[in-house]
């Protein structure tokens, strides 16, 4: 682990580098299996966004995605990176692709998995959720129930959840303050944020010619694949992996299967 433009940050190997970037409620310790396996071909950068993992957590931060998404930005020019293959989940998703749909040119290309790129308020299957989630029961809930983790847990698949994982990621949000001051601001920006997400959904063509690969779990209560299918509607030349059994966090409940579709889009493009 290392700083970098104020964020921690993985940085493990050579070779053509590979972005990974996490969403809500977790940090780079999501991509441990991908940067092992993938560490003695390519140059893997894994970013803790700001509050989350081992960087910091300042009480007057922006924490919304569009401050996450500047941030990132700084991140990439602070790399030096001129081209580089991006991974991105969940939250990670809007947070990257803001750059990348500045940057077209300098994405090698792109795996999404169970992630979106437009207003929640938009998608039927999320409108409801995403209206409520800035109030203030929603508010008090991930203050005091940490909510954030029960709708994590409850969009894991068919598989078990081990103890132990969870544990790396509640560990780092002790506290209601912090659970508010970084989580809610997401929840919030569901509906808060309207404009950052229909920006990126509007600027979707410049991905016309950049390759794009899907991983999706399709027990996903969260994302579910009617926003894949949006997806592929938008962007048809896109190839796509799904995992029946998986829910939203495909490299965590089938690592050895995301490792392979990895490896896989890196070859075909």
């Amino acid at each position: 682990m290392r700083e970098v433009a104020g964020l921690s940050v993985v940085d493990e190997g050579q070779g053509p580098p590979i972005v990974f970037v996490h969403g809500t409620p977790t940090w780079s310790f999501e991509w441990r299996a991908l940067i092992r396996a993938f560490s003695a071909t390519h140059r893997c950068i894994a970013v803790d966004h700001l509050g989350f993992g081992l960087s910091p957590r300042p009480p007057d931060a922006d924490y919304s995605p569009e401050a996450h998404a500047r941030r990132f930005a700084a991140l990439i020019e602070a790399l030096n990176l001129p081209r580089f293959t991006l991974v991105a989940h969940d939250f990670g998703g809007p947070i990257s692709l803001d750059f990348a749909l500045s940057h077209p040119e300098r994405i090698e290309r792109m795996v999404l998995i169970n992630t979106i790129a437009w207003p929640f308020i938009d998608e039927p299957s999320l409108a409801r959720g995403a209206r409520m989630a800035g109030g203030g029961l929603f508010r008090w809930l991930y203050r005091n129930l940490n909510l954030s983790f029960i709708i994590a847990k409850s969009a894991w698949g068919k598989g078990p959840r081990p103890a132990k994982v969870w544990n790396q990621y509640t560990s780092a949000f002790p506290d209601a303050d912090s659970r508010e001051r970084v989580l809610w601001a997401l929840a919030k920006s569901l509906s808060a944020s309207t404009p950052f997400f229909q920006s990126l959904w509007e600027r979707r063509e410049r991905f016309a010619k950049t390759p794009i690969h899907f991983i999706w779990g399709l027990r996903d209560a969260a994302f579910p694949p009617v926003v894949l299918e949006r997806f592929r509607k938008a962007w048809p030349h896109a190839t796509v992996d799904t995992l029946p059994d998986a829910g939203h966090w495909p490299h965590e409940e089938a690592p050895e299967a995301c490792i392979d579709f990895l490896k896989q889009a890196l070859e075909r493009a």
